[in-house]
């Protein structure tokens, strides 16, 4: 055992603030110079993560505090990111687990929870944001304890030391009652309570790549543990391919590359019990096993939780396309997608059996979306689906499908509203509590079911209601469920549209689209209230005569376009229909865009049910 190193983890449900508590730890540990410009939350260096708010990636870093390492793993709180951070665990010792002290523990808590206690983790916890207003840390330690004994901790686990403080402020202390200061405490805490990581330095070097790194100079970077042993720049290694079945594949080590505050620096050689990038191999992938011995065994790779929803990726075949994006072809499609399987173990792709379309196989709605805006930066221009639950089949040949648990926090005056969504969507009421200014309804429901409830969830509360979900277990059928219950504008003609064309459409109901934006038959322009969809002209020009000028007095009566993000589109959409992305646009559009094929395959699907 190395006596220098500590390897954590911080894991929190989202929005309880691990990653600015990183930034504190980073400060303290002499990360930056005293006259530097600090950037808030520095390790959420994704732009999307930056727009979000959120971690995406789990991502290294490292901090020196009196002589000693902490090698620090900043993980994702959301659960459609959980492939994450089973990765991380598998690379730390000990976690620090997050707690806001007014919200308490939440669905993501118990996720990232339950994964570091089956681990066998030391567990430190840090009551968080102790200066918001109604605070109740003290309330928030004691439901920490139950979710403790609840999720089974052994004795050590359930007797985890707390600090409390606030990530924000830059201080922790032992107990309420002590001096707001600095980190300290939670330092502390951490050299006492952690282990040093269990590694042999005189075994033969073995260690498991838990991420993947990339540099424009070396290519794929292996990240992981030294489990055993050491390993120099040149030295020759073994790499024991988990996906290909246990084959070795001789390599040597060109670089290695320690973690040090938010920036890599190179080192000649690598010891047991550190987290460290090496370089110098053609190909590696996430649960391949680096090993010196020849003869040396895989190291087991913890399997990742299966996927519970499928979309379909696929060419766009619209009118517009190739007029936005640069990358639009089968190949580029399916190259990049496949591309994603090296980095991102929680997803699942592969062919479909309709040329150029792919199914994405994902852990929520929120990982797709990720991709599908990270690839629309990227130049791509694709179509993606609805989201589907994958279905399994029970022991008596019975139909199951995934079930959640749901968590909504709405003010108390939208609590019936969000009651009669939830009965719609078949949910079934398991636990209701009064919060001081809000209600919080837990209750379980179909994958099926949840899908675009959140966009009902904000508009039934007015943006203040917030929910989370968790995978439950798979149950039976539940019949069939309405999510959806508008029809749809929409164009039968191509070109620009027009205001005075878009004033006479919404009157029919809820408009997408602007005057002046292009549109094409079988594209969706927007929302019929009723459930059924409506033909309707967006781009028609008024007729000009002698007395009134193009569009006098029409402007006045347009009400501002509703506009989608990637994620709220991609639940919105029907079974039915398809979403353009573009790198500069997003389109709903009907998957057969002529008005006459779409009736003639409507007539045919009734007549085979």
């Amino acid at each position: 055992m190395n006596q220098n190193i500590r390897n954590i983890a911080i894991i929190a449900h989202v929005d309880h603030g691990k990653t600015t508590l990183v930034d504190q730890l980073l400060k303290e540990g002499g990360v930056y110079r005293a006259n530097q410009q600090v950037e808030e939350r520095a390790m959420d260096s994704m732009d999307l993560e930056r727009e979000k708010g959120i971690t995406i990636k789990a991502k290294n870093t490292s901090v020196h505090w009196h002589d000693k390492i902490i090698n620090i793993v900043d993980t994702p709180g959301h659960a459609d990111f959980g492939g994450e951070v089973e990765r991380a665990l598998r690379m730390v010792d000990g976690v620090l687990l997050v707690v806001d002290s007014y919200d308490g523990p939440q669905a993501q808590t118990r996720f990232v929870l339950r994964k570091a206690l089956a681990h066998g983790l030391k567990v430190v916890i840090v009551i968080n944001k102790i200066d918001r207003d109604n605070a109740n840390p003290r309330k928030m330690y004691d439901k920490v304890l139950e979710l403790l004994l609840e999720l089974n901790a052994d004795d050590e686990q359930f007797d985890a030391p707390v600090v409390y403080g606030s990530g924000r402020d830059g201080y922790m202390m032992f107990s309420l009652d002590d001096e707001k200061k600095d980190m300290t405490p939670l330092f502390q805490t951490i050299l006492e309570h952690v282990p040093p990581p269990f590694a042999k330095p005189n075994d033969s070097f073995h260690m498991l790549v838990s991420n993947i790194d990339w540099s424009d100079y070396v290519g794929r970077i292996a990240v992981g543990k030294v489990l055993g042993g050491t390993v120099k720049v040149g030295d020759p290694v073994f790499v024991i391919r988990y996906s290909d079945g246990g084959k070795r594949v001789r390599a040597r080590i060109t670089k290695v590359i320690e973690f040090a505050g938010l920036n890599t620096t190179e080192n000649d050689n690598a010891v047991a019990g550190n987290i460290v990038g090496l370089a110098g191999f053609d190909d590696i992938d996430i649960g391949d096993t680096l090993t010196a011995d020849e003869n040396g065994h895989a190291l087991p790779f913890t399997q990742i939780d299966p996927p519970t929803l499928e979309m379909q990726f696929c060419v766009n075949d619209g009118p517009l396309v190739g007029t936005d994006g640069k990358l639009v072809t089968s190949r580029q499609l399916r190259e990049r997608l496949f591309r994603e399987l090296k980095t991102n173990v929680s997803i699942y792709i592969d062919d479909a059996d309709r040329a150029g379309v792919y199914n994405v196989k994902a852990r929520g709605a929120m990982q797709v979306a990720v991709l599908a805006e990270t690839m629309r930066r990227e130049g791509y221009e694709f179509c993606v689906s609805r989201p589907t639950v994958i279905e399994k089949r029970g022991e008596n040949g019975e139909r199951l499908e995934p079930y959640e648990t749901v968590w909504i926090e709405v003010p108390d005056e939208c609590v019936g509203a969000i009651m009669q969504n939830l009965a719609n969507r078949k949910g079934q009421l398991t636990n209701m509590e009064k919060l001081p200014h809000s209600t919080m309804i837990e209750a379980t429901i179909t994958t099926r079911g949840l899908i675009g409830m959140e966009i009902d969830m904000v508009n039934a509360t007015s943006g203040r209601g917030v929910m989370s979900h968790l995978f439950k277990e798979y149950g039976p059928y539940a019949g069939e469920v309405l999510t959806r219950i508008t029809g749809t504008l929409i164009a039968t003609e191509a070109g620009e549209t027009t205001t005075y064309a878009l004033v006479m459409c919404q009157e029919r109901g809820k408009l997408f689209v602007s005057p002046g934006d292009k549109v094409y038959e079988g594209m969706i322009v927007g929302e019929n209230p009723r459930n059924e969809d409506i033909a309707v002209n967006a781009v028609r020009e008024k007729k000009l005569t002698n007395f009134r000028s193009q569009g006098e007095g029409v402007a006045a009566g347009l009400t501002p376009a509703t506009k989608f993000s990637l994620e709220r589109a991609i639940e919105y959409i029907a079974a039915d229909e398809l979403l353009e992305v573009t790198p500069h646009s997003l389109r709903l559009r009907k998957r057969i865009l002529n008005n006459g094929e779409r009736q003639k395959a409507a007539k045919q699907a009734k007549n085979a049910g």
